[in-house]
């Protein structure tokens, strides 16, 4: 069964970015995007279930949505005012909804990279 699901970690603290908020949206060329789910990272820097699974995982494009100003300003770390990096979007396409799809986020105030595991 194929599923979407991430995590984060905060490279500039060297630890999970937990509390941060991440938004999930399926996107169609020209029609407003539609909101899946929102969720709140745990401890670990993850989400408690995949963001989606089952029937709800399509072939078409989606866009997560990172609220890491708020999660950095919370963790005490330097934040430029207004913040370098607000919101990171990370725009992909699913071409086989019954694989696994795991989009991590590596960020800090600064920077952030991302890469398809498994």
């Amino acid at each position: 069964m194929g599923q979407l699901s991430t995590h984060v970690l905060d490279t500039a603290l060297g630890k999970p970015a937990a509390a941060m908020t991440i938004t999930l949206y399926r996107t169609v060329e020209g029609q407003a995007a539609v909101e899946l789910c929102r969720t709140v990272t745990n401890a670990d820097g993850r989400t408690q279930e995949p963001l989606l699974q089952g029937p709800a995982f399509l072939a078409t494009a989606y866009e997560l949505v990172f609220d890491v100003a708020p999660y950095f300003r919370k963790s005490g770390a330097q934040v430029s005012d207004p913040p370098f990096l607000d919101r990171v979007t990370l725009r992909f396409t699913v071409t086989d909804p019954s694989a696994k799809y795991h989009i991590p986020l590596l960020v800090s105030p600064w920077s952030y990279s991302t890469y398809r595991g498994s």
